[in-house]
């Protein structure tokens, strides 16, 4: 459900930011507003992703209790 919810504000922020720019007079505020709401949904995507590091710690841990 969460995952919904990001791709959701995604594709919302994506069609709003289009959106402001396809009319002649580009509104500014409606493109922020779309950029934040794109980038806010990118944002909680990525938080979910474990990094790196963590990925390692957990392979390390595994192994040592085999």
């Amino acid at each position: 459900m969460k995952n919904l919810l990001n791709y959701l504000l995604i594709l919302t922020g994506g069609v709003v930011a289009i959106y402001a720019q396809a009319t002649e007079e580009q509104n500014t505020v409606v493109l922020i507003l779309g950029m934040v709401i794109l980038m806010f949904g990118i944002y909680r995507i990525a938080s979910q992703i474990p990094s790196k590091s963590e990925k390692q710690q957990d392979n390390e841990e595994d192994n040592h209790e085999v």
